[in-house]
């Protein structure tokens, strides 16, 4: 499903170069679920941003599928992301001003394909578990809550692939947990993920742990069954 071949991401300012993926090779199958690991720094939220298609790579290749996206021009990535990615933050990313299903049915926003969007959107809050709280606003719901909304919203258009960026890092044990729960049904039933996390317990919850250092992979694992 997809490949990066000898990516390289590099920053350059006037006094320094600073190299945030260093020849990174990676294949995901179709339905996996992969934990990236590493230390602040070593390039984990820069390698999600490079599959998300929001961060360009300085050299490489990148395939979804049959198509290298590293030579996209820019208006048919973002196409490209509203077809077939959801995006998961730590900061849940919520529009205060708008209600959960009004944040919910952004996720639809860029969909070139059309259907019923309200049965879409109603879905996607029943299987986090939040369709109680369509007509309230973010502030009115927990960090819990707030956070299974955002999952709604990544998962309304039914992407080929989502990338969660520390999914649970705002949230309390119990909380994430219930978080991780979703993720790994969502997995169950076919979804693609791939999700950076400092937390080993919730890296183990995935069927694969990549672990990174210094811009490379330097471990991959399958997770034992």
């Amino acid at each position: 499903m997809i490949r990066l071949e000898e990516i390289e991401r590099r920053y350059v300012s006037d006094e320094v170069e600073t190299v945030a993926l260093d020849k990174v090779n990676l294949a995901v199958d179709e339905g996996e679920f992969v934990a990236i690991m590493g230390p602040s720094g070593c390039g984990k939220s820069t390698l999600l941003n490079t599959l998300g298609t929001i961060d360009r790579p300085t050299s490489g290749e990148y395939w979804f599928g049959d198509t290298d996206l590293a030579s996209y021009p820019e208006p048919e990535l973002a196409r490209f992301r509203g077809s077939n990615l959801g995006f998961i933050f730590q900061s849940f990313n919520l529009i205060d001003e708008l209600t959960i299903e009004e944040n919910v049915a952004l996720g639809l926003a860029y969909r070139t394909e059309k259907g019923d969007e309200s049965e879409r959107i109603t879905a996607a809050m029943d299987t986090v578990g939040i369709v109680h709280r369509r007509r309230h606003y973010p502030h009115q719901l927990s960090g819990g809550q707030q956070q299974r909304a955002a999952i709604a919203r990544a998962i309304v258009g039914e992407p080929k692939l989502i990338l969660a960026d520390e999914p649970t890092g705002n949230l309390d044990s119990q909380n994430g947990e219930q978080v991780m729960n979703i993720l790994s049904a969502l997995n169950d039933s076919g979804a693609t993920i791939l999700m950076v996390t400092h937390s080993p317990s919730h890296a183990d919850m995935a069927k694969r742990r990549i672990d990174m250092l210094d811009g490379r992979i330097v471990a991959s694992a399958m997770r034992a069954m």
